[in-house]
């Protein structure tokens, strides 16, 4: 019988990842703990490693700076509307 494909979420990628990093455990006894291949333990160590930098970046901030430039520009455009609306109201009501 075939074997499902298993979903690991990052946080436990991260945890593996790490554990493997500080090497107290080999990472053929990481994968018998886990019940993992060695390879994929090896392979989000790499990933972990590799992206380390992002850790230290702006990037988050910067997407949250835009998402709240967006979510004020569409506000503005509501508030725009809202005021041609209240005009062209009391043009009718006198």
């Amino acid at each position: 019988m075939k074997r499902k494909r298993r979903h690991f979420s990052p946080d436990f990628k991260a945890t593996v990842a790490i554990e493997a990093l500080k090497e107290r455990q080999s990472v053929n006894q990481l994968a018998e703990k886990y019940e993992l291949h060695p390879n994929q333990i090896t392979t989000w160590k790499k990933e972990f490693v590799d992206n380390a930098d992002k850790a230290f970046s702006d990037e988050k901030a910067n997407a949250e700076q835009k998402d709240r430039e967006k979510q004020m520009e569409e506000l503005y455009k509501q508030i725009g509307q809202m005021k041609v609306e209240t005009d062209w109201l009391k043009k009718k009501l006198l």
